[in-house]
């Protein structure tokens, strides 16, 4: 049984984590593995999907998720995307939903150990093919290529950096040792890059910031 207690030696409780599988098992036999520190509890779903209470993730795998990710609206868990597309269309509109997305074969059983973790914070992972895919959906929207950089000069160079590696897929932590600042340093400059890009949180951030989505009008301040 697990006591509540602020011992510097105690662990924090692990996650539960929801496998929703629209097409057949899940294939990655090895993840969890047993003594994952971060994994204590899997659930797994069939369709129609439906969450139960107490799940901190929802890992789902399905060809066309769009569908999928419909079913799972409103379950109050952050959700991970693992399917074989990684063309620009479904990628990013299953970041616009909120969802991080792992492309099948282009991600390990680390990248999805660290991509829950994320989620439970508000990291909206995605591995590197997603990451191109955006950016593929970037160039070709060059009627918005003078708005998107008036946009990008709102922001420091530093803030600029820091922008570059969020794109990429990297948390605040990551970003911290990337950039040899603190993780409270980073997370200064996100919240000042989300002001200055009128973001609401770090998806909207990263698709304004690759243009896949509308450049709103620059905010005149007095």
């Amino acid at each position: 049984m697990r006591t509540s207690g602020n011992s510097p030696h105690s662990s924090p409780p692990r996650l539960s984590v929801a496998l929703a599988c629209a097409d057949g098992d899940w294939p990655h036999a090895d993840w969890p593995a047993p003594d994952d520190p971060y994994v204590g509890r899997i659930v797994r779903l069939a369709r129609p999907f439906r969450v139960p209470d107490g799940i901190d993730v929802v890992v789902l795998r399905c060809d066309e998720p769009l569908e999928a990710l419909g079913e799972l609206a409103g379950s109050g868990a952050p959700v991970i995307v693992v399917s074989g597309h990684h063309d620009t269309e479904t990628v990013v509109e299953v970041f616009r939903r909120g969802a991080g997305y792992l492309v099948e074969g282009d991600h390990c059983t680390c990248m999805l150990s660290s991509a829950v973790v994320g989620a439970t914070v508000g990291h909206t992972y995605l591995s590197p093919s997603a990451c191109a895919a955006l950016r593929e959906g970037a160039r070709h929207t060059p009627a918005a290529g003078a708005a998107i950089e008036r946009l990008r000069a709102l922001l420091s160079p530093r803030e600029r950096e820091v922008m570059e590696l969020l794109s990429t897929g990297l948390g605040a932590q990551e970003i911290g040792l990337r950039l040899r600042l603190s993780e409270k340093t980073v997370r200064n400059n996100l919240s000042n890059i989300y002001a200055k890009l009128d973001a609401r949180g770090s998806t909207d951030a990263v698709l304004r910031w690759l243009g896949a989505t509308p450049v709103p009008a620059p905010v005149l301040r007095t």
